[in-house]
């Protein structure tokens, strides 16, 4: 599948699944820590640009109008093992386990130290303590596709998301690093999409997505990680957020 981009800092995105993408050998793999909720609320996070508003835009490019813009925030999630690497060689901070949220039917890997906060309009929301433009949000909304196939291929999807981005007052550029899809739990068809984006609210950064459809509701997952000259993204922490976009799925 043809990609658009720019130079960059690191290697490509390698996405398993269909067969027109080459399969990457799996990685040893350990059980990570589980994800224990907590039974208080933290304050909502209004002012800090997260990743939501990524998956926003999305909903916005894929022309699918939200049901509503107060979406219930993810319930206390059922622990589970999570199936990830071995501390060795992992950044500080970025050890993996698994959360899921039954409820609203999804499952992801995010890191231990994150902690998940409130926001409106996010379904799960996971912030790095102190850096709070380093996250991972989740939005969720009821659709009336069957699969995201039905709307169009990743690169159409990928395109719309870039046109939706570079529309915003706040972007100065922003631009598609690799797109393709994967088979999800279930053989469910599961887009991904990764870009760089530069911007007055919160710099250069590097964009993972992923989107799938499943029991007629859209799912988006959206990880937002600082790219910047002085302080690129490395290679560990990124085949540690490559692990989250590939993670995501329907339970």
């Amino acid at each position: 599948m043809p990609l658009v981009g720019c130079p960059r800092r690191g290697p490509p995105l390698s996405l398993a699944g269909r067969h027109r993408h080459r399969h990457r050998p799996r990685r040893a793999r350990a059980v990570a820590p589980e994800c224990q909720a907590s039974s208080s609320s933290s304050p909502p996070l209004l002012t800090r640009r997260v990743s939501t508003a990524s998956a926003s835009l999305l909903l916005a490019a894929l022309s699918i109008p939200p049901s509503s813009l107060r979406l219930p925030v993810a319930s206390a999630s059922e622990a589970a093992p999570a199936e990830a690497e071995g501390k060795a060689g992992v950044p500080e901070g970025l050890e993996l386990e698994r959360y899921t949220d039954q409820e609203q039917g999804f499952t992801l890997l995010k890191p231990t130290s994150w902690p998940k906060v409130e926001k409106a309009g996010a379904t799960a929301l996971f912030q790095q303590e102190g850096k709070g433009s380093n996250n991972i949000g989740v939005v969720v909304n009821p659709v009336r596709l069957n699969s995201l196939t039905e709307f169009g291929t990743p690169q159409f999807v990928a395109d719309r998301l870039l046109q939706a981005e570079k529309k915003k007052e706040s972007t100065k550029s922003a631009e598609v690093i690799s797109v393709g899809e994967r088979s999800g739990h279930g053989d469910l068809t599961v887009y991904e999409i990764e870009y760089t984006l530069d911007s007055t609210r919160g710099g250069m950064k590097r964009i993972f997505s992923s989107a799938f459809v499943a029991s007629r509701k859209l799912y988006l997952l959206n990880i937002a990680y600082s790219d910047t000259q002085e302080k690129p993204l490395d290679n560990k922490t990124r085949t540690v957020l490559e692990q989250v976009l590939h993670s995501f799925d329907p339970v």
